[in-house]
């Protein structure tokens, strides 16, 4: 297959072949060089993220972007809430359980952190210091935060999945890590009193991002995907 998409500059190959690569490369970063991005290549990625399609054209998705000192403040007010022991009030009800295959997947995810980091299967303590690190970003230069319109529900959280989605696209593709974080949004009583957020503002998830310390373990490992069989039922007749 050679053809080309009407008005492309590339051919169908060509394009899906680099959509294949990025999605194959992008994982969760836990770890960030200290160098910052500069303003550009985040527009950069911005620009390229505000293309994500939404129901009716509400592009419902706002984003607050922490830098230099800005970040630093914001981390050490998220990260003693969340020390602490306190804030639990997500915007949007987290998972209630996970069961089955959904379970099978989750712990899969998680050892293959522990393991990576050297933490013994079974150590609490060893799980909630990595978990907090959720609140350091990592060590990011950047966090970004998603929030969205109260009355659109959760047709606007789902919008606001498919930027996430996209701004980790073009990040990747500009050569940065990212990491998305639900974590965050477990304090959103807190997003919104440090960033004077409206009432009617809706905490969806952050995105920490910078460049990623290739060199560092806790970057070395990947996360299995399920095949199409798994998650796919045709309906012909």
């Amino acid at each position: 297959m050679d053809a080309k998409v009407p008005n492309a500059r590339y051919s169908i190959d060509d394009r899906i072949g680099v959509l294949e690569e990025l999605l194959n490369e992008r994982y969760s970063a836990r770890a960030f060089l200290p160098r910052e991005v500069d303003r550009a290549t985040i527009e950069h990625v911005l620009t390229i993220a505000q293309r994500t399609a939404s129901w009716c054209n509400s592009q419902p998705w706002q984003v607050i972007i922490a830098s230099g000192e800005a970040k630093e403040r914001f981390r050490k007010e998220i990260y003693a809430e969340a020390s602490n022991g306190l804030g639990d009030d997500y915007d949007f009800t987290p998972p209630r359980e996970y069961v089955g295959v959904y379970l099978d997947r989750r712990r899969e995810s998680g050892f293959q952190l522990y393991n990576t980091l050297g933490i013994a299967r079974g150590d609490k303590a060893a799980y909630a210091k990595q978990a907090l690190e959720n609140y350091n970003f990592f060590g990011a230069p950047h966090v970004a935060i998603i929030h969205t319109n109260e009355p659109l529900g959760i047709y606007g959280a789902i919008d606001c999945g498919a930027y996430v989605s996209n701004f980790m696209l073009a990040a990747q593709a500009l050569g940065l890590g990212t990491i998305p974080q639900a974590a965050l949004a477990r304090h959103s009583g807190l997003i919104r009193r440090h960033f004077n957020l409206p009432d009617d503002r809706r905490v969806v998830c952050g995105i920490s991002f910078g460049y990623a310390d290739n060199a560092h373990k806790v970057n070395s490992y990947r996360t299995s995907r399920a095949s199409v069989a798994e998650t796919v039922t045709f309906v012909d007749v």
